[in-house]
C-alpha cells in the first residue's frame, strides 16, 4: 500500500492543485505563486490528493479530494503547515469549525457569521504574543 506524503507542490502540478480547490468549490483571490505564498501538497504515488495554500501564517484553503476526504490528509496538511510556521490563522464557515477545533485552533466569530481560528504550536517561540 501506498502512502501519503506532504511537501511543498511543484510548478507543473498548478493544474493539479487547482483541479482540487475547484472541486472543493473554494474560490481563491490569492496568487498562488506569490513571495509569501506557500501551496502544499499532499501527493500519493504522483497524484494530488490535496492542497494548503498559506500566506504567511494565513491559511487561505484547505482541500481534500472528495474521494479521500476523513483519511487524514487534511490534518496532514495543517500539522505540516503548523510545523513550518508555528502560527497559523483561518477563517472559515461553521461547518468547518469541528476540523479545526479538532486540531487545537483556538475558535472565534467574526463578521458575517464567519470564524476565526488562532493555533500556536506549543513550541513556536517567534517573540511575538
Amino acid at each position: 500500500m501506498s502512502r501519503v506524503r506532504v511537501r511543498e507542490s511543484r510548478s507543473d502540478e498548478r493544474a493539479a492543485v487547482l483541479g482540487v480547490l475547484d472541486g472543493a468549490m473554494l474560490d481563491l483571490d490569492a496568487d498562488l505563486t506569490g513571495d509569501a505564498t506557500t501551496t502544499l501538497v499532499a501527493d500519493e504515488e504522483g497524484r494530488v490528493l490535496g492542497t494548503l495554500v498559506l500566506d504567511g501564517e494565513e491559511i487561505v484553503a484547505v482541500a481534500v479530494r472528495r474521494s479521500r476526504r476523513g483519511q487524514g490528509i487534511g490534518t496532514a496538511l495543517v500539522e505540516t503547515a503548523a510545523t513550518r510556521r508555528g502560527r497559523l490563522v483561518a477563517e472559515f464557515r461553521d461547518r468547518e469549525r469541528p476540523f479545526y477545533e479538532s486540531l487545537g485552533f483556538e475558535v472565534h466569530a467574526v463578521e458575517d457569521g464567519r470564524l476565526r481560528g488562532v493555533y500556536c504550536a506549543d513550541d513556536a517561540d517567534d517573540g511575538e504574543p
